[in-house]
């Protein structure tokens, strides 16, 4: 298994970089939870001019072709930029929601139960995928606006289940997939932004002057960044393996799928790890100014920990990594 990123790949994410670094700001960003949703839909349409959600999709369709590995470096570049909306479930629901691929349907996603539901991004979706036994896809549903969320930039309103429609049924091994791909691509997000916190956390602590030396040299923060530094590395590497993997050997069959899944589960965990340990230490780091709402520290940690709980979060990689023993 070849881990190294190819020209091609390293173009892609060379490009993207540009692309985000010049078209969000933190200033942009904050804006963004203004529009409906929480999502500017003139970026949207950006992202997808640039082929962020049809990556995936085979070039007989329309689409790019390319492969999971790659879409992971996508979605590292985009939790870099900490781009807000529904990214994850807009991707996976280009190849079969029609609209998606190109920016101009935005797609939700919601693990489905018997009880009421909240929903990210609602007013700015125009289908969502209930994951469930079956899996459907229908229109948004009328909710209620929740007034504090827990990421500002991730607005979430409450749905009744009877308000539910049933919707049209998803191909079981679409199903399956779904919860995997969507894990792997969730763990790239919080690798992304993982790296922003230590970047973030290193620019200020080169800067920070304290006894008349910056903060930096001392040798405490010298060993909290060097251990933020070294777990996203090592998650970045279990993420990039696992989307090799299945790139090499994905296919419907269910028992060689079960063994991919654990690769996914395996990934997001680390993952999950690596961020929220980035982005506390970029907190401390900060000291005082870690906790205003100025500094992005605080919105890197939120952020972590809503990705958690989304479709192929932590809880379901856990159960599938205890499935497996």
């Amino acid at each position: 298994m070849d881990l190294t990123l190819d020209d091609g790949q390293i173009a892609l994410q060379e490009e993207l970089r540009r692309f985000l670094a010049n078209g969000i700001s933190p200033e942009r960003r904050r804006a963004m939870t203004a529009e409906a949703g929480g999502v500017d839909r003139a970026f949207w349409l950006r992202l997808a001019e640039m082929g962020v959600f049809s990556l995936a999709v085979p070039e007989a369709d329309g689409g790019v072709g390319l492969g999971l590995d790659d879409a992971t470096i996508v979605f590292e570049e985009l939790g870099r930029a900490l781009v807000p909306g529904p990214l994850v479930a807009t991707f996976l629901a280009a190849g079969f929601v029609e609209g998606a691929a190109d920016g101009t349907v935005i797609v939700g996603a919601v693990e489905r139960g018997p009880d009421d539901l909240v929903v990210e991004h609602l007013e700015a979706l125009d289908r969502i995928l209930w994951i469930g036994d079956p899996s459907t896809v229908t229109g948004a549903p009328v909710g209620r606006l929740i007034a504090r969320p827990l990421d500002p930039m991730t607005p979430v309103s409450h749905v009744r289940a009877s308000d539910i429609a049933p919707g049209d049924p998803l191909d079981p091994v679409l199903h399956d997939r779904f919860r995997r791909d969507a894990s792997l691509l969730g763990a790239a997000f919080q690798v992304g932004l993982a790296q922003t916190a230590v970047d973030l956390a290193t620019d200020y602590a080169k800067s920070r002057q304290q006894f008349g030396r910056a903060i930096g040299s001392f040798q405490a923060l010298k060993h909290v960044l060097a251990d933020a530094a070294a777990a996203t590395h090592i998650a970045r590497a279990g993420v990039h393996a696992a989307a090799v993997a299945i790139n090499e050997h994905d296919d419907a069959d269910a028992e060689r799928l079960a063994p991919l899944d654990v690769l996914a589960a395996g990934a997001r965990i680390v993952a999950s790890r690596a961020a929220h340990l980035a982005a506390t230490t970029c907190i401390q780091v900060h000291g005082g100014m870690g906790y205003t709402w100025e500094v992005e520290a605080h919105l890197l940690l939120k952020r972590s920990m809503v990705l958690d709980q989304s479709i192929g979060g932590t809880s379901w990689a856990e159960r599938t990594m205890e499935d497996s023993l």
